[in-house]
């Protein structure tokens, strides 16, 4: 199988194709919010690695609003091309520390936080909106490593790391946490909070 992968969902972006047993191609961009310029240029030099894609697989967040968006809609583009099989997969499920099981953590504004137990790269509870005292109970509950994907004032010991679009595709050639298939959603736990324009 020939994957292609693809990370949007923090500020740093990933692009990976696996191809013959091995990754062949792996880019990584600081993107913050212009994720798009950086991304179609590493998705152009992705095609020339591999004359078709079997599964085109993209990390659903949760994570930046905005990020998730342009990476689906990417895959949807890129799926519209090369008509592969379209999969989704939790970012927090390929997060590059090799633990076999870990909690992923996530500030979700106005006093929630997200929470996901991972093993072995699938999704055991979560991603679920939790308070920060849920949150601490869930921790001291298990002896696990804590991750998040950008810092969590209220936790501020809790390791940063990325998700990686190499253990993305590493995941979807090998069927592991694929939690959607060709009508692809972002894992938005709550609606983005939009403010509106002040009245003059």
């Amino acid at each position: 199988m020939i994957a292609l992968a693809l990370d949007t969902s923090t500020a740093e972006g990933s692009v990976a194709v696996y191809s013959f047993g091995e990754i062949s191609y792996q880019r990584r961009f600081q993107a913050d919010r212009s994720h798009s310029s950086e991304l179609f240029t590493a998705l152009e030099k992705a095609r020339g690695y591999a004359a078709r894609f079997d599964r085109i697989v993209v990390g659903l967040g949760p994570g930046s609003y905005a990020g998730v968006r342009v990476g689906i809609a990417a895959a949807i583009g890129m799926n519209l091309v090369l008509g592969a099989e379209l999969v989704g997969i939790p970012s927090v499920a390929a997060l590059e520390p090799d633990n076999e099981e870990y909690f992923a953590i996530g500030d979700a504004r106005r006093g929630a936080f997200y929470f996901t137990w991972l093993h072995r790269r699938t999704c055991q509870d979560g991603p679920r909106l939790l308070s920060e005292r849920e949150v601490r109970d869930e921790i001291a509950a298990r002896a696990l490593p804590v991750y998040a994907t950008a810092p969590v004032p209220a936790f501020p010991s809790v390791q940063i790391v990325r998700p990686s679009a190499v253990i993305l595709a590493e995941m979807a050639v090998a069927g592991i946490g694929i939690v959607q298939t060709e009508d692809l959603e972002p894992l938005y736990l709550r609606e983005p909070h939009i403010t509106q324009p002040k009245a003059r």
